[in-house]
């Protein structure tokens, strides 16, 4: 990446979005702009966990601002990530149509533990180099989570739902304060956390820091009432539950640095972060600079380059977890990319170099399934992509995958995938002529054979090779005339035409 170039993180948070601008100098990121707005998402979702109109608005006003600030940002300098609200909210997909449109980027729905992985990348990154091992704790509006990591490499992750969000509408409804309600909702908290007992013990980290939310306010508090504005030590937090709990009320509450959209939720970060301070045995929390945002810029760079990107690392371990045939999937990618290769410069359809490098980890990850049976192993690795944890993966990225997947062979009138996707059409159609070929699990003789788009706008792709080839291998020819009836049940037309 050039020297200059200027880079935007997006957090959808559940109670605050925020856009940071940075520019890229000699593999550092130096903040240009940082923009915060509070959206307050995570109170909007209704009992069916559904997204209420005015809570999706918010969003959707906010998203214009940004996309307005960021507007002449190509998509390559640009990543959205948005966490636990959208997560947990049933009509999701119904919120993103629009806020994609109104943003003019894509945003990716990222899982809990690919949540505590960024946050952990954003934080180091603005850490000194040393060899602590450290635990970094972010307590969002719906959600905290808890890593234990030494340099860049974090080591442990794991996301709880339990959020200054979710803590407040439940246990302080009202915005009262009482003995009785910290405790409570403390209780409930460390009902949740329990676990992390056995997962963050005392003797495995050296040195706590806080990112973000609940932590930030809190330090910002603390720093104005005369106490450390980088550091959060039991006295200082149960001073701040004591004056919190004399004010009675959140709007009775006068604290020098509360800033006022932070009212409604300090009382649910309050008893959460205790929860976190009792159960973790923590004495002393350190204020971080680093934070999801700045994780999700410094993640980008690592996705500009090809060695440096954690999706290959996570595919490899996928395919060793799952012992799969590695000759196989390297000659079945071989092939794909051949084919992928002859059509993919024929019109707009993507990012050439995403393009090849996805069909690499559909490729290498084809036979997932077999982790699972031999039979509709297809449907299995489709299945296993959909709903695992693959660090560096968006939801809406491994849901790409599992199509592809799932694609690969059989009929494809089972896809509910988007057929206007010409981009993920040349994917799958490359992969599903490398399988045939490599039917038999040895090289074939392919690159006698042509494949083109003969009309992008009349959905018609045209396969040829000699009369020759198909007597040679006959048992391929006759899978590559199937293929044109599975295409049939398509919107597309796969033609195969014998040359002499």
């Amino acid at each position: 990446m050039q020297n200059g170039t200027l880079l935007a993180g997006i957090d959808l948070g559940s109670n605050s979005y925020r856009l940071e601008i940075g520019r890229f100098d000699h593999g550092q990121i130096n903040r240009t702009e940082y923009i915060k707005e509070t959206v307050r998402q995570g109170n909007g979702l209704d009992a069916n966990r559904n997204l209420t109109r005015e809570a999706m608005q918010r969003g959707w006003d906010c998203l214009g601002r940004f996309g307005e600030r960021i507007s002449g940002f190509k998509k390559n300098q640009v990543r959205a990530v948005a966490t636990q609200t959208l997560r947990e909210a049933r009509n999701r997909e119904e919120f993103l149509e629009t806020a994609q449109k109104v943003f003019g980027f894509p945003i990716e729905v990222i899982s809990g533990r690919e949540e505590a992985r960024l946050i952990y990348l954003g934080v180091a990154h603005l850490l000194p180099h040393t060899d602590d091992r450290r635990l970094v704790i972010d307590i969002g509006g719906r959600s905290t989570e808890l890593i234990i990591g030494s340099g860049l490499d974090a080591k442990v992750l794991e996301s709880y739902r339990v959020g200054s969000v979710a803590w407040s509408m439940k246990f302080f409804p009202e915005g009262e304060y009482s003995t009785t309600a910290f405790k409570t909702a403390e209780v409930a908290a460390k009902a949740i956390l329990d676990e992390a007992l056995s997962i963050y013990p005392r003797h495995a980290w050296d040195v706590a820091y806080g990112s973000s939310g609940t932590v930030g306010a809190v330090a910002d508090i603390l720093g104005y009432a005369g106490w450390s504005s980088s550091l959060i030590n039991r006295d200082s937090l149960n001073w701040l539950k004591r004056s919190m709990i004399r004010a009675q009320f959140n709007d009775k509450l006068r604290l020098e640095g509360l800033k006022e959209d932070r009212k409604a939720v300090l009382g649910g970060g309050i008893s959460v972060l205790s929860a976190v301070f009792d159960l973790l045995e923590i004495d002393e929390l350190h204020l971080a600079q680093g934070a999801l945002r700045h994780g999700v810029i410094y993640d980008m760079l690592d996705r500009s380059d090809f060695t440096t990107d954690i999706r290959g690392s996570t595919v490899s371990r996928l395919s060793k977890i799952a012992d799969l045939d590695t000759q196989q999937a390297e000659r079945v990618n071989k092939v794909a990319q051949f084919f992928l290769g002859m059509i993919i410069d024929q019109s707009k359809s993507g990012d050439p170099n995403k393009l090849i490098q996805k069909l690499e980890w559909a490729s290498r990850l084809h036979e997932i399934g077999t982790l699972i049976s031999h039979s509709d192993y297809h449907k299995h690795g489709a299945y296993f992509l959909d709903n695992t944890d693959a660090p560096g993966f968006a939801a809406s990225e491994l849901h790409r995958l599992s199509l592809l997947v799932l694609g690969h062979r059989g009929k494809l009138r089972k896809l509910e995938a988007d057929f206007n996707n010409v981009g993920f059409i040349k994917q799958l159609l490359a992969l599903r002529l490398a399988v045939i070929l490599c039917h038999a699990k040895r090289d074939p003789e392919y690159k006698s054979i042509s494949l083109t788009l003969v009309s992008e706008e009349n959905r018609i792709f045209k396969l040829t090779l000699s009369k020759e080839w198909a007597e040679k291998y006959p048992q391929s020819a006759h899978l590559l005339k199937e293929e044109i009836t599975a295409w049939q049940k398509t919107s597309w037309t796969f033609d195969l035409v014998f040359s002499s």
